[in-house]
């Protein structure tokens, strides 16, 4: 995986330890937000302002609601 997916996926898992109680070792690129991670919709969005403030950009609703998966997120920001 490229150095800068992996920086990304990285910075990604620490919001998620940061607002979510969860183990380090659950959080993988194919895991679900809800499913696999036990994020709620609020939950979600805490996240979502995070990765925001962290990228310094601002997610389309319509594509943050595509989101599925850490790797959707990742994908995403890789763009």
């Amino acid at each position: 995986m490229r150095r800068r997916v992996m920086d990304t996926f990285e910075k990604i898992k620490g919001i998620i330890l940061d607002h979510l109680d969860v183990k380090e070792e659950d959080i993988t690129l194919n895991a679900d937000l809800m499913e696999d991670i036990g994020a709620d919709s609020l939950d979600i969005a805490e996240i979502i302002m995070a990765i925001e403030e962290e990228f310094n950009i601002e997610l389309n609703e319509e594509d943050i609601e595509k989101m599925k998966t850490i790797k959707d997120l990742v994908e995403y920001l890789e763009k």
